[in-house]
């Protein structure tokens, strides 16, 4: 079994309150959960309006697999104008390890 996690760290386009912020990330969260075969929730900065930190982790049989995944969903999340992506970290690891 692998297990693969990628964090993202965004910052915001226009958004001057926390109410703000929730009309970009929920958004945002929703589509990840609905495109792509993976658990995903904002996970850090709940307190600053201009910063999000969203979390999403996959689970398969297949290594290459994981790391597929892990790939379109980077590309989505850096193509999204709302959001300027500044990093993504992202870890693999296997149930043998």
């Amino acid at each position: 079994m692998w297990i693969g996690w990628i964090e993202f760290d965004l910052l915001l386009g226009d958004v001057h309150s926390l109410k703000g912020k929730r009309s970009v990330v929920r958004p945002l969260v929703a589509e990840l959960d609905r495109r792509f075969p993976l658990s995903v929730a904002e996970v850090g900065d709940q307190d600053l309006h201009r910063r999000a930190r969203i979390g999403a982790s996959v689970v398969s049989g297949d290594g290459g697999r994981v790391q597929q995944v892990l790939d379109e969903v980077e590309r989505f999340v850096a193509a999204r104008p709302e959001v300027d992506l500044l990093s993504a970290r992202r870890g693999l690891a296997s149930s043998d390890d």
